[in-house]
């Protein structure tokens, strides 16, 4: 059992000011794992007072000691990776491979990728007789999301400290268990005092506290749209920077020109890792009428051979969904699909076969889906494919861009030309083309409702600087 009932502020493990004692819930089993607290706007204003009182010093450092802090931050993080990794799999239920891999590894990945951005990134550049500086932005509010903790934690505090800015990190209570970890790495690598905080709460009793706050100069949110509309609206009164990244419902193109066995595979296992709780996950894969029946029948063999079940079982590569209110979401969005007249051709309501307890998943292809329907509309976050028959290359992309959503795009073709013109129309902030993964090095983020700002590598180190031009510094 896991007792975390302590916050990280200005440099010491704490006793929160917020009495009220939550379960931390392994999405397997149903059974408490941890035990946190939920913190207060006092919580908040204590570990603010602190952010700013090291933000005079910190923010003064240079890039070399910023560099040297990240190399800290890095070393110490590969003696936590078990640790990390277990975290993980027990508070939201990553099977144990990804739970140390890609879960896991994110996060010094994360840090890796900034730290090569920072060592030339160019801080000040003349124009004419004028000075453009970029200085940190101040303290920042970071509000991280469950489905992927540790890689959204460390892609927003890594920048945050190579721009010199300190924070307040609030991860989710549904997950926070890998939270704390990072914590006691910050404090082994010897981040200054103040410099990073750490509160435990909920959106109503900790994320609000930070929008609102007026000593908190920007707020980097990852999580639901809903949610990140009432982050923006809170942020708004004291007109700080609001950063987001949010949902997404990201259409998969697979082109007639493209190997269609490679390229329906590739997109029912993207769309079926992490149990499908991936903001960017290719959710809506739609393939040329002619060629629908027997890409649908790819799709099912490659779901039916999904193992789904305990996360520290050999084998497994499908965990459950992260709570009990993801689980029901989900159940209720499946039978609406029915209801509208989808055909579930593998998978539907209910829990798989032989698991009678745990928010298991089955996981699911509906064939026969027009991009009317609810589950093609909205985000299920679930291993949930809807798949969508087109008739023209033009039909396709309309179909792709009528979402309010634009995280992500996919494009498989035969001809990487091909690919590159098809995706060049999608409205989205990332494109992979014939199954490239992401890059840490890119910006990572997207257009409409999927939020604004950019996070990872070079952009993501922008989006916590200020812009300060000195007039007349070129002048004798």
């Amino acid at each position: 059992m896991y007792d975390f009932r302590r916050f990280f502020i200005d440099g010491a493990w704490v006793t929160p000011a917020g009495r009220r004692e939550i379960d931390v819930i392994n999405p397997a089993t149903e059974e408490a794992v941890g035990k946190i607290l939920l913190g207060t706007p006092e919580d908040v204003d204590a570990a603010v007072q602190a952010a700013r009182r090291a933000f005079e010093s910190f923010s003064q450092t240079s890039r070399e000691e910023r560099i040297a802090l990240l190399e800290r931050i890095l070393e110490v993080f590969q003696s936590h990776m078990s640790r990390l990794g277990q975290a993980i799999s027990d508070e939201m239920g990553a099977p144990m491979k990804l739970a140390l891999g890609a879960q896991a590894g994110s996060g010094p990945g994360h840090f890796a990728s900034t730290l090569a951005a920072l060592k030339d990134f160019e801080f000040e550049e003349q124009l004419g007789t004028t000075r453009i500086r970029r200085e940190p932005v101040g303290v920042c509010g970071l509000i991280t999301p469950w489905n992927w903790p540790i890689n959204q934690i460390a892609c927003k505090v890594a920048p945050a400290l190579a721009a010199g800015c300190t924070i307040v990190l609030k991860p989710s209570e549904i997950a926070p268990l890998s939270a704390h970890v990072f914590a006691e790495i910050m404090e082994e690598a010897g981040v200054p005092r103040g410099v990073f905080n750490m509160v435990d709460g909920d959106g109503p009793g900790v994320g609000e506290a930070i929008s609102h706050h007026p000593g908190i100069d920007m707020v980097s949110f990852t999580g639901s749209t809903r949610a990140g509309v009432l982050v923006a609206k809170a942020a708004a009164e004291t007109v700080k920077r609001v950063s987001q990244e949010l949902g997404g419902k990201s259409a998969n193109i697979i082109l007639e020109d493209a190997d269609l066995n490679a390229a329906v595979k590739t997109g029912v296992l993207s769309m079926m890792a992490n149990t499908g709780q991936s903001c960017n996950a290719p959710s809506r894969m739609l393939v040329p009428a002619k060629l629908y029946a027997e890409a649908v029948q790819i799709a099912k063999a490659v779901a039916e051979k999904t193992k789904v079940g305990d996360p520290k079982a050999e084998g497994v590569n499908m965990g459950p969904v992260s709570s009990k209110t993801q689980f029901d979401k989900i159940q209720a969005l499946l039978k609406k699909g029915i209801e509208e007249g989808a055909t579930v051709v593998t998978g539907g309501p209910g829990r798989p076969d032989g698991l009678d307890k745990g928010y298991f998943i089955k996981p699911t292809v509906f064939a026969n889906v027009n991009n009317d329907m609810t589950i093609a509309r909205e985000e299920i976050f679930g291993p949930v494919l809807c798949m969508i028959p087109y008739q023209t290359e033009e039909e396709a992309i309309r179909i792709a861009n009528d979402t309010v959503y634009g995280l992500s795009g996919y494009v498989y073709s035969g001809n990487i030309e091909h690919a590159r013109r098809v995706g060049s129309k999608l409205r989205a902030g990332m494109i992979h083309l014939n199954g490239a993964p992401t890059d840490a090095n890119a910006p990572f983020g997207g257009y409409k409702q999927s939020g604004n700002g950019r996070e990872w590598g070079r952009e993501g180190l922008r989006e916590f600087l200020e812009v300060k031009a000195v007039m007349g510094y070129g002048n004798n």
